[in-house]
């Protein structure tokens, strides 16, 4: 399996799932991301969720969480 998978291309409009490894970095899962399931806006996918400062207090559900699958991969949102 590859480092970092595009999981969900689409939660919502401004959102995509992507399972990635634990160590990847916030730009190789945005470089995987706009390769493989581009925006289409100009800044393309621009943000990895990792904290609740890279969102809000009410999008809690945005966090990442550890894939069910293997333990060694997280879930993580990425924003454009």
């Amino acid at each position: 399996m590859n480092r970092v998978v595009v999981t969900r291309p689409f939660v919502g409009l401004l959102y995509m799932q992507v399972c990635a490894v634990n160590d990847a970095s916030d730009e190789e899962i945005l470089e995987v991301c706009n390769r493989e399931n581009p925006s289409g806006t100009t800044a393309g996918w621009s943000r990895v969720i990792r904290t609740i400062k890279d969102t809000c207090e009410e999008n809690k559900n945005a966090l990442p969480v550890i894939c069910n699958d293997d333990k060694n991969r997280t879930h993580f949102l990425v924003v454009c």
